[in-house]
């Protein structure tokens, strides 16, 4: 059997021309070629791109998860792609066998959905936020989880053909936790491997102007689309309460409020709650879905 090919989807907004020239050409230096390459350009023309890849360039920025699905798109009705990796436009591939291993991974395992890169800063650090899981104080053990990381990942497009792609209304935010959680309850795997490294700038999420809206709406939008019922108020309790004891900015908790009372009164998208034998898959993997 050949093993899996691999495709290459990078968004980018146009405002880093180095950071995206510096990842493309990482790309190129991997050992195992990708089959295709697409670049999607929110609310850029890509003109000054001089990289020979599939540009896909868009009038507007339908945020990352939407544009995202613009480039997979591209990659699944190619039919010459069977694992498709998203990359950030600021991050960088730092070793060049990345794409042999996923290969290698996928080949070993029919029932591997999702393969979570460790996102590591220039000096090779690993923040807490980028562990997909509750114990995080090693982020170098690996093992399956039950979320990952949007930065660096690898799809498996057959996965995708059967629970969908982004869900592209989220904008900015939990859109990881809704794909994840559709994975699981259609019996993929998670994997973290953290020998998988996607180098990226330290950052806080907190840097963009939506975060604290997105956040609270998003997950009152996840937890209404993806949660058994007697599980939602539970859920947001938690992280009522996990908000209320993590911000220091009155502004941001405003805003917080206001996007967690948008996420109770404007639609959310198909309601498809997981199974609870999903429950009790994600709570054995220690991470239940009400944390």
């Amino acid at each position: 059997m050949p093993l899996p090919r691999i495709g290459v989807v990078i968004v980018t907004m146009g405002n880093r021309p180095r950071e995206l020239d510096e990842l493309i050409a990482s790309v190129g230096e991997q050992d195992v070629r990708p089959t295709r390459i697409v670049l999607v350009g929110s609310a850029t023309p890509l003109t000054d791109v001089p990289h020979d890849v599939t540009k896909i360039p868009l009038d507007e920025n339908p945020g990352c998860p939407g544009a995202r699905n613009v480039g997979l798109a591209a990659l699944i009705d190619s039919g010459d792609v069977d694992v498709a990796v998203e990359l950030d436009d600021d991050g960088l591939l730092v070793a060049d066998d990345v794409f042999r291993r996923i290969q290698r991974l996928y080949d070993s395992d029919p029932a591997l959905g999702i393969v979570s890169f460790r996102i590591a800063d220039e000096r090779g650090e690993t923040q807490r936020r980028h562990v997909p899981r509750l114990r995080a104080g090693d982020p170098m053990r690996r093992g399956l989880v039950t979320s990952f990381l949007g930065g660096g990942h690898a799809l498996s497009v057959r996965m995708l053909r059967q629970v969908g792609t982004w869900a592209g209304e989220f904008g900015f935010g939990h859109e990881e936790s809704d794909l994840a959680w559709r994975a699981l309850d259609h019996d993929w795997k998670i994997l973290y491997e953290p020998d998988l490294v996607l180098r990226h700038p330290k950052t806080s999420p907190a840097r963009h102007a939506v975060h604290y809206r997105f956040t609270a709406r998003n997950r009152v939008w996840l937890a209404r689309r993806r949660l058994p019922l007697p599980l939602i108020p539970v859920y947001l309790a938690v992280w009522v309460l996990l908000t209320l004891a993590r911000i220091r900015s009155l502004t941001g908790l405003k805003a917080w409020c206001g996007g967690f009372i948008e996420g109770v009164r404007t639609p959310c998208g198909p309601r498809r709650p997981m199974r609870w034998r999903t429950v009790w898959r994600m709570t054995r993997l220690g991470r239940p879905p009400v944390i």
